[in-house]
């Protein structure tokens, strides 16, 4: 006791000062006066949107319109096959979510169809319908789950890239069962916009208006077959909206996967209105220098999500890869739909399954009970230390205070979220700490009843509780790590409060509470203690 290295305080000092650097912007709200220097730390902890209110969106991801889409990319690829083996074939179509009719010429060519399919598709299996000279190529069962997870994955970091360029601080976005979706965002005052930019499944396909199609028969029921019936919207000078009919070769000749990039801007040629420009990769460019070269005078339609935006006449060869998108759209339209360009399509469209609105009432309310809990307990506390062990007490207030101080400290270093659940935790620490202090100081008093000077019972009691300490940190340690290992949202945000505030208690209520006292009676024989 009498020892006490230098270091010892210093580092007390030093955790003590960049806790209380880490803890200002926090307690500033983020703003910060213009004397502060700009090395300093300045990232806060965010709250939650049980404490400031947004929304909760649950979706469900389609995952067999993945399987789907996965079952009608087989088409190109089986038609590259054959083509490349030199074998024909009568027809090929899809007939089943995730099957293909593969019709043969002759049934002299099963054999070497069957041995080359099986070869270059491993993923599907194989089945001969004699009765239609045809194979039936159907996915795996292993494949079509693979795919279900390969899309949900993909949607979750499609989403996060569109939540992200929207501008919302600190959401949630997390993957629950094996197609749901949930994303929490924080103080959002626009939810039907944030939802509209989420949902957006954004394929973007060009496809070749069928020009020698019958778009009267089509819009009678009998579309030509590789043909489709899509529609646009047409606005008048009047701002009066139409649908306008497109039929259209089924088949798309370019996707949106090769864009590298999506721009809103404004047309300053025409009535000023906004529109997308979009760049191609360098084999996206390339293809569509291609295409618009063997197709002019032709109708190129672009179409998002099965609707027709424009169909302009191509006059002459485009390169450069680089296209536009116009529409009618808003300012803030055009600057969405560039934003789920960049992020990319969805695999699969998603649907809402549950809404939940938090008013920012409600999360007044839950900021102003929460504070308001942590305040009663720390006083009750730090009143009852003060009171029953005097001046140890004191020190046991300073340690939980300082406690607090590393805890928020460290939440913003990591740039947590703090909800309701977090808060708990707080508190919860806040009895952790103090019920350590209480049994150094327990063992303590008992030494002195057993007849020690102050200062043996001080290192006594010290030695002696310190195991019973590290044992009770330790298993709540543990519970704390099985929580944020298999808890989601804010029970995790529950155990990572506590981990980090169990470290924090630690150093303070042993480390912290025990260099200060070194430090008051260092070159002092006191006859009597203050606890």
């Amino acid at each position: 006791m009498r020892q006490l290295p230098l270091w010892k305080p210093l580092l007390v000092l030093a955790v003590t000062l960049i806790s209380l650097l880490y803890c200002i912007p926090s307690m500033l709200g983020g703003k910060m006066p213009s004397w502060w220097p700009g090395w300093f730390p300045s990232q806060i902890v965010h709250r939650g949107l049980d404490l400031q209110g947004g929304i909760a969106l649950l979706y469900r991801v389609e995952i067999e319109k993945a399987v789907e889409q996965t079952t009608e990319n087989l088409i190109d690829e089986i038609r590259v096959v054959l083509r490349t083996e030199h074998l024909g074939h009568r027809s090929l179509q899809r007939i089943a979510m995730d099957t293909v009719e593969l019709g043969l010429g002759t049934p002299a060519d099963q054999d070497k169809t069957r041995q080359v399919l099986a070869k270059q598709l491993p993923n599907f299996s194989l089945t001969w319908m004699a009765e239609k000279t045809a194979f039936h190529l159907t996915l795996t069962p292993e494949y079509k789950k693979e795919v279900g997870r390969l899309s949900l994955d993909q949607a979750i970091e499609t989403i996060r890239s569109r939540v992200d360029q929207f501008g919302v601080t600190e959401p949630t976005i997390q993957k629950q069962g094996e197609d749901r979706i949930m994303i929490q965002l924080p103080g959002l005052d626009d939810p039907g916009r944030a939802k509209g930019l989420i949902g957006r499944t954004a394929r973007l396909e060009f496809k070749m208006v069928d020009e020698k199609g019958d778009l009267d028969a089509a819009l009678a029921g009998r579309v030509p077959p590789g043909d489709i019936l899509l529609y646009g919207e047409h606005v008048d000078r009047k701002g009066l909206k139409t649908k306008q009919p497109y039929l259209l070769k089924r088949r798309t000749v370019l996707a949106g996967d090769r864009l590298t990039d999506a721009r809103a801007s404004i047309d300053q040629n025409q009535y000023n209105e906004p529109y997308v420009m979009i760049t191609f990769d360098r084999q996206g460019a390339r293809k569509f220098g291609q295409l618009t070269g063997e197709s002019v005078g032709q109708r190129m339609a672009i179409v998002l999500d099965n609707k027709v935006y424009s169909a302009p006449v191509i006059r002459e060869k485009i390169d450069g890869g680089r296209a536009h998108i116009s529409g009618s759209f808003t300012p803030e339209e055009a600057h969405d739909l560039a934003i789920v360009l960049r992020a990319g399509a969805l695999p699969a469209p998603i649907t809402i399954l549950e809404e939940r609105s938090v008013g920012p009432t409600l999360g007044n309310d839950s900021i102003r009970q929460g504070l308001a809990a942590t305040w009663l307990g720390c006083a009750l506390v730090l009143l009852f230390m003060g009171f029953y062990y005097k001046g140890f007490g004191m020190l046991a207030n300073i340690a939980v205070i300082v406690n607090l101080f590393i805890l928020m400290a460290a939440l913003a270093m990591i740039q947590a979220t703090l909800t309701m659940p977090g808060i708990a935790g707080a508190v919860l620490l806040l009895g952790i700490s103090v019920d350590a202090n209480v049994l150094i100081f327990e063992r303590i008093r008992e030494e002195l009843r057993l007849g020690k000077n102050p200062m043996a019972a001080i290192d006594y009691g010290y030695d002696r509780a310190f195991i019973t300490i590290i044992d009770s940190h330790i298993t709540t340690l543990v519970t704390a790590l099985v929580l944020y290992q298999f808890g989601t949202g804010a029970v995790r945000g529950f155990a990572v409060t506590l981990i980090i505030g169990l470290v924090a208690s630690m150093f303070t209520a042993v480390f912290m509470t025990r260099v200060s006292v070194a430090l008051i009676l260092k070159n002092r024989r006191p006859k009597t203690l203050s606890i």
